[in-house]
């Protein structure tokens, strides 16, 4: 076999690489409660949608310094493309209830630098053959079939 041109397209693994990035960033502020995490991790012009947190990266610090040790994150199917990952995950002790969550980022050299959440209780499974909102695992099932 000859290869007599370059492919169309450069192997991109930004993807893979934001994904950590979005991984570690959830993990260590809502795991871990690292709230110095949020200087390495996010841009330090963040700009956060969720209308509930204040603008910017001093107070995503700030909100993550006064959570309570029961505020935890689990994280499940995390999807990229380009420069934007979203993750699905499930959060105890930020409300009432636990809440099912998707995240969506965008990444900027190397950082954080663009936030919008969705949440909704979770609602437990029906006897009607419903299917569970979240499974702890449902990141490990589709990565093993998806190496992006």
């Amino acid at each position: 076999m000859v290869v007599t041109r370059p492919a169309d397209r450069a192997s991109d693994d930004r993807p893979r690489r934001n994904k950590a990035l979005v991984l570690e960033a959830m993990t260590s502020l809502f795991q871990r409660h690292d709230a110095s995490a949020v200087r390495r991790l996010y841009a330090p012009d963040y700009i956060q949608h969720n209308s509930d947190i204040p603008q910017g990266r001093d107070a995503l610090e700030a909100l993550v310094a006064s959570l309570s040790r029961d505020v935890h994150y689990e994280p499940g199917l995390i999807v990229a493309e380009g420069d934007l990952v979203a993750i699905h995950g499930r959060i105890r002790g930020w409300a009432d209830e636990a809440q099912v969550v998707v995240d969506i980022f965008r990444v900027e050299d190397g950082r954080l630098a663009e936030h919008w959440d969705v949440l909704q209780n979770e609602v437990p499974v029906t006897a009607h053959g419903g299917v569970s909102m979240f499974e702890p695992d449902e990141g490990t099932r589709r990565a093993r079939s998806d190496p992006a």
